[in-house]
């Protein structure tokens, strides 16, 4: 089965399989070239957990920094 883009995953999806890669890579039972993927993979994982993590806390302080009769305005993501 291929592995969904971390951008395309939910956060707790992304956890979940951060979780299980970190279980792998520290059973020690694999080879090098797997134990690299792996490590790669966790690492693409864990940016886009904090991306993810990073857009919710911009969401957060928009909404408590507008008062409630403020206008709505348009959310838009972080730069790279």
């Amino acid at each position: 089965m291929a592995s969904k883009k971390p951008e395309n995953m939910s956060f707790e999806a992304t956890i979940e399989e951060l979780d299980l890669l970190v279980e792998q890579l520290e059973s020690g039972d694999i080879a090098l070239d797997e134990a690299l993927k792996k490590f790669e993979r966790g690492i693409a994982l864990a940016r886009s957990g904090q991306t993810k993590l990073d857009e919710a806390e911009q969401r957060v302080s928009i909404l408590l920094r507008n008062s409630d009769d403020a206008p709505l305005t348009e959310f838009t993501d972080l730069p790279e």
